[in-house]
């Protein structure tokens, strides 16, 4: 048994939090058994090991979250990594491609789908392992999991099963037939639907990995991992529940009402953190039921705010009642603005300032945290200059194989189109100026480099 972990989304619900590549799945905000705080990705891949089912953990993901992944998730795991964002069919497609050429999984091989961010409990696996016992046996092409719905309220952006009745009710093992899947309905709908019994798709889906490559072929014209991941930018985004399950007429579903909560907004995220301040917060006089969390290195001061949620970050400052969190999304969609914070398999950056000048040009200021140990790979730039000055820690540079010890009051000027790589023997950090009139993150080709 295989399981393909879904790794995607920008979590813009949870601004200025999350970005474009720190999705909401990556923010450490939850309590961990030892008393330290985890991420919604490390407490799944923690459960799924506590409960045997860790053995073989494939995440789905795209390019720009993979290094938050290889930095939080540790282990034998394994990235099948998506050339750019195409939406939930072809990273399905895709990984399945992977697990049977790559991997040398036989078309009977039984493969779970499922999200890397749901909040849930010890029951929810125990559902899990009904599911993939279910289609073991061979009782449908597709075995879902209906969440019981814990609220009348016709939630639209969830799936809805209109299913059978089991038919032994008393049986916490039993499945049914689905009638028919019904992904993100109008509201009237889904009211309807909640009334009649209907359940929430918890977006888990069971089954035979040669029934997968069947609709990869159908979908796609597919017919090895090399060629849809050539053309996996040309394809169009895709769901998988709409696309797939939304038509399949041979699906069979596993109930579960125990825990199960989307830590998609402010509000539900916040009911499950212990945390009231973060960073460098001080506290005022009549403060009530006030969530602060600052990443900046300036005092966050507040005084007198009652049900607030107030977040400052490198990528924006929030400041809203909590009963209305829940509309965020909607202003965030007008934002276009880059991430000003990433973490990378070698550190972190954060962007100081971003600067452009009545002739068109540009300069992008960043401070790069390289960890001991870790480099940035061998590469040029095409269209920028990049100004180096080293402020802290030691490292080995290398410009053009020419490779020499810097640290602390070193600079280096890197002209567009020079090979360029940097590794940290301790700790190091580097104000990054880059200057031109294209300073975007594609503008990067890496080469191979042996360090002496």
């Amino acid at each position: 048994m295989q399981i393909i972990l879904l790794s995607g989304g920008s979590g813009k619900r949870l601004w200025p939090l999350s970005n474009g590549t720190r999705a909401k799945q990556f923010l450490q905000l939850l309590p961990a058994p030892d008393g330290s705080l985890e991420s919604m990705v490390q407490r799944v891949v923690r459960e799924l090991h506590e409960q045997g089912l860790g053995e073989n953990i494939n995440f789905a993901t795209s390019l720009a979250q993979k290094d938050q992944l290889c930095n939080q998730v540790k282990g034998n795991v394994q990235f099948i990594t998506e050339p750019d964002h195409r939406g939930t069919l072809p990273a399905i497609a895709l990984s399945a491609l992977h697990l049977n050429e790559v991997k040398q999984c036989s078309r009977d091989e039984i493969i779970l789908v499922m999200p890397c961010d749901s909040f849930v409990n010890e029951e929810y696996y125990t559902a899990l392992k009904r599911a993939i016992k279910v289609a073991e046996e061979g009782h449908a092409k597709f075995t879902l999991l209906g969440i019981r719905p814990t609220s009348e309220t016709p939630f639209t952006r969830y799936g809805y099963i209109f299913a059978e009745p089991p038919a032994d009710p008393t049986n916490p093992g039993a499945h049914s037939k689905v009638i028919r899947f019904y992904e993100k309905p109008e509201p009237e709908v889904a009211r309807t639907l909640i009334m009649q019994g209907a359940l929430w798709n918890a977006g888990v889906f069971v089954f035979k990995l040669g029934d997968m490559l069947d609709i990869v072929q159908q979908q796609f014209g597919a017919t090895s991992y090399t060629d849809l991941y050539s053309r996996y930018s040309e394809l169009p985004k895709l769901s998988f529940d709409r696309m797939v399950i939304e038509k399949e007429t041979d699906l069979v579903a596993v109930r579960y009402a125990g825990k199960w909560k989307d830590l998609g907004s402010w509000n539900s995220l916040l009911e499950e953190t212990p945390l009231r301040e973060m960073g460098n917060v001080m506290i005022g006089r009549d403060v009530v039921n006030t969530h602060i969390i600052n990443e900046l290195d300036q005092p966050l001061l507040c005084v007198g705010t009652h049900n607030m949620i107030v977040a400052a970050t490198n990528d924006g400052i929030l400041v809203s009642r909590k009963d209305i969190s829940g509309t965020l999304k909607h202003n965030v969609d007008s934002l276009e603005v880059r991430p000003m914070y990433e973490e990378r398999r070698w550190g972190s950056y954060k962007v100081i300032s971003n600067l452009t000048f009545p002739d068109g040009a540009r300069a992008l200021t960043k401070l790069l945290c390289i960890s001991a140990g870790k480099n940035i790979s061998y590469q040029i730039h095409h269209h920028r200059d990049e100004l180096w000055t080293f402020v802290d820690g030691e490292g080995e540079l290398v410009v053009d194989n020419v490779q020499r010890t810097v640290g602390r009051g070193d600079i280096a000027l890197i002209k567009a189109g020079q090979l360029h790589a940097v590794k940290a023997t301790t700790d190091l950090k580097i104000i990054e100026v880059q200057s031109g009139t294209q300073l975007v993150e594609e503008d990067i080709e890496r080469f191979e480099w042996e360090w002496k």
